[in-house]
């Protein structure tokens, strides 16, 4: 398939970080210092997104040109991001299953840049209201698991089917194992079943930690909430884990554990 964008590297060094003077001040006063900025630039590009994929014109090259977009979209608006590890998706030949916390809309829409920096096409497990979205609902029918997070056997049933066809096919599988998007991380809250799908496909984790209260939930509609450009973004990979013990419970306390530690960090700055 032909796509209207080339591949980019987005991440030299495997790191990023918001260089200073990257927010557009003209657009700011425009916008009076208000949410709108940020969401005005979202909102372009679901537009810009969602119109080459129904025209089928979407492939993994427009997927992280979007996302990292939404990345320059925040540090316009005034925010800062900072991401590393990206590297580690190098030390695996194979595609891997990433799994890390969910704390607002940003990683849903941000994350596939990051992976895609190494590896050649990814999918999202995403809650399945997502396809009924204007725009974004086209690129979550191509780059999406659409799962009901109402029905965990189901759900499950659809992560393990989908996830390994995806594998077999050369897709890293992103999934948040959070039950819904929460600024506090609760471990029991974080359930296995990404261990569980790189086990049966016989693929690595790669492990990531995020925060972005950058981008708050809403009162009445979750995704439509306040933005705090005082809050940094950050982003985190592990090294690969490879499921070697039969449950897999100590690997999945080991991302368990680089989520806590990544956090315990960041809430110190």
């Amino acid at each position: 398939m032909k796509t209207p964008y080339p591949k980019v590297n987005y991440f030299p060094g495997g790191r990023y970080d918001t260089k200073p003077g990257s927010s557009k001040t003209w657009q700011r006063i425009l916008f009076l210092g208000t949410r709108w900025h940020f969401y005005f630039h979202s909102f372009r590009i679901a537009y810009n997104s969602g119109t080459l994929a129904k025209k089928g014109l979407y492939g993994p090259n427009e997927l992280a040109y979007n996302a990292f977009d939404l990345i320059r979209s925040a540090e316009w608006a005034g925010g800062t991001a900072h991401v590393d590890g990206i590297d580690n998706f190098t030390k695996v030949g194979s595609p891997v299953v990433v799994i890390g916390n969910h704390m607002s809309s940003f990683e849903t829409y941000a994350l596939p840049c990051m992976v895609l920096e190494h590896k050649k096409d990814t999918v999202l497990v995403v809650k399945k209201e997502l396809v009924d979205y204007p725009f974004f609902g086209e690129v979550a029918k191509i780059y999406g698991i659409p799962v009901s997070r109402t029905n965990p056997r189901e759900d499950f049933k659809t992560i393990m089917t989908e996830g390994q066809k995806y594998i077999e096919a050369g897709r890293s599988v992103i999934i948040f194992p959070q039950s819904t998007r929460s600024v506090e991380f609760k471990p029991e809250e974080f359930n296995s079943i990404g261990v569980k799908l790189a086990k049966r496909a016989n693929v690595p984790v790669i492990p990531f930690a995020l925060k972005t209260d950058f981008w708050g939930n809403g009162k009445y509609v979750k995704d439509f909430g306040p933005v705090d450009t005082k809050k940094p973004l950050y982003f985190s990979f592990g090294e690969p884990i490879h499921i070697k013990s039969a449950t897999g419970k100590e690997e999945h306390e080991q991302i368990v554990k680089f989520i806590q530690g990544k956090l315990a960090e960041w809430n110190k700055k």
